[in-house]
């Protein structure tokens, strides 16, 4: 019976998911235009199983389009959350429309992660035939690439027993299927430096920089950096901003600062460890972005181990240190499994892509996660 819903739905769905990423994929969407949102939300929209209903929901960042919930009621009693994003990195001026490359589909968003929204829509269809399902909601935000703030839609799908996210797919190492069950939690740290400017020539000496102090505060972030401790804590300034003219002593400044580790503890740890001064310049902290991290490892090993056993090929539980949406919800469902979209490569690049053969075997492997999921209660 498994074996035959699979093989039923899963040819379909591969064929499906390379149409509709292409459809996809040809809306530039680059986070936080909110008309190119739209113009994604009417294709997702227009794509959606027939008698789905369609809702608009609040977005979690000001300014971005709302974001998009289509969902379809089943006679049983589980409920399932499919998990994707509609807006991407690429800007309109760096959008590369969809193309054919052998076997892959070239393409802005092709990886991250239209083409896991295409595989989502299939599964949604497959699911409406299942009666154990209650209920099945895809979920597609427009600000996945930018947001900085507090995530919307946690509680709603609290009472949820399974989710699954479409995050771009991986192999392991030794080539078998592999799928996302643990990532770092992120977080973006500003420090914003308060210095005092004077003329560089005649008087630097009265000066203050808080390009020196925002130097000194990279030196002492980047020092706190601990890959292989136990919380695997990465700290890593990217972006320093200082200096207006080439005579004057910078009175202020910013350094942003990338910051992954096991637990949002970790990345707090960080900012308790920097002065409210340095070099003579005062030192304000703002945390932009603060995402959980996520570990269903032991949650969902027995759902890997029946699904690979379904499949008759391993299935890996995997990891990454890379934020997704999957890990806001991972704290309240303990059936949460992230990278379930298709094989890519060159994320965040005009010219990322997606491997059409892998669509096939993706898509046996979300059908067999689903039935087991489906089979269990």
């Amino acid at each position: 019976m498994a074996q035959e819903w699979i093989a039923a739905h899963a040819a379909e769905m591969a064929t499906t998911a390379e149409r509709e990423t292409e459809a996809l994929v040809a809306i530039s969407s680059p986070s936080g235009d909110a008309p190119a949102a739209e113009r994604a939300v009417a294709v997702a929209s227009a794509l959606a199983p027939g008698g789905s209903r369609i809702e608009r929901l609040p977005c979690s960042t000001a300014e971005h389009a709302p974001d998009l919930l289509i969902s379809i009621d089943g006679p049983g009693q589980l409920k399932i959350l499919l998990v994707g994003h509609l807006d991407t990195v690429v800007s309109h001026d760096a959008f590369l429309a969809p193309q054919r490359s052998g076997h892959h589909l070239v393409g802005s968003g092709t990886a991250d992660m239209k083409g896991g929204v295409a595989l989502a829509l299939g599964a949604l269809r497959a699911l409406q035939a299942r009666p154990e399902l209650g209920e099945a909601a895809l979920l597609l935000v427009t600000d996945e690439e930018w947001r900085r703030g507090q995530f919307a839609h946690s509680a709603r799908f609290a009472d949820f027993d399974a989710c699954f996210c479409f995050e771009a797919g991986e192999r392991s190492a030794d080539g078998d299927d592999a799928v996302v069950v643990r990532r770092k939690a992120a977080g973006t740290l500003k420090l914003i430096a308060h210095g005092r400017a004077a003329h560089s020539g005649s008087a630097p000496e009265q000066g203050v920089s808080a390009l020196l102090a925002l130097a000194e505060a990279a030196q002492l972030v980047a020092a706190l950096s601990d890959p292989n401790g136990p919380e695997r804590l990465t700290a890593v300034p990217t972006i320093l901003r200082s200096g207006e003219a080439i005579n004057v002593v910078p009175g202020s400044g910013e350094l942003i600062c990338d910051l992954r580790a096991d637990s949002l503890a970790a990345l707090e740890a960080v900012e308790a460890s920097i002065p409210s001064e340095i070099a003579g310049a005062s030192i304000e902290l703002v945390r932009e972005r603060a995402w959980p991290g996520m570990d269903s490892r032991e949650q969902t090993a027995p759902l890997l181990a029946a699904a690979a056993e379904l499949l008759g090929r391993p299935i890996i539980a995997g990891e990454r240190g890379g934020a997704s949406d999957a890990s806001h919800f991972a704290a309240a469902i303990d059936i949460t499994i992230d990278g379930l979209g298709p094989l890519g490569d060159h994320s965040h690049h005009a010219d990322e892509q997606i491997d059409l053969d892998s669509l096939s075997p993706r898509s046996e492997l979300v059908l067999a996660l689903l039935d087991v999921v489906l089979r269990s209660r």
